[in-house]
């Protein structure tokens, strides 16, 4: 069902999101090591599962007890609402490796590990406080 859902949703990215014709591949791009593209990559990666790691915590549908199957739809909406950061990384990676390969790394292994990341952050980024209670002094 995600796949789908973001495949539906990556179209309408395509459509909505690209104002610039499309351009030649950049030869400075194509000089990088692949250690460089990661690096330059990795920014635009997490702005993208920052944003949706917000919306899906902010969405009403979500608590911690939430099933692994009801976050996804969670998810996809979450990634619709952050269009732009995922259009972005999208965009970074298709002039670092080719026209075309930014999608794939989005619905290939960006959202194979994404349930799992943005659980995990939502459960770090909300975790609640304890307080310990107040040593007692020695007498």
């Amino acid at each position: 069902m995600i796949v789908e859902s973001l495949l539906g949703l990556s179209l309408v990215l395509n459509v909505s999101l690209d104002t610039q014709p499309p351009s030649s591949p950049a030869t400075a791009w194509n000089q990088l090591s692949v250690r460089q593209k990661e690096a330059a990559l990795l920014p635009l990666v997490l702005r993208a599962t920052d944003c949706i790691v917000r919306k899906v915590s902010a969405d009403r549908r979500y608590s911690s007890d939430i099933r692994p199957a009801d976050i996804n739809g969670v998810i996809v909406d979450s990634i619709s609402a952050c269009a732009r950061p995922v259009r972005a990384m999208i965009d970074a990676h298709d002039r670092m490796y080719g026209e075309g390969s930014g999608e794939a790394f989005l619905l290939g292994p960006y959202l194979d590990v994404l349930p799992a990341a943005v659980v995990k952050q939502v459960k770090v980024k909300f975790k609640p406080i304890t307080r310990a209670a107040p040593a007692a002094a020695p007498r």
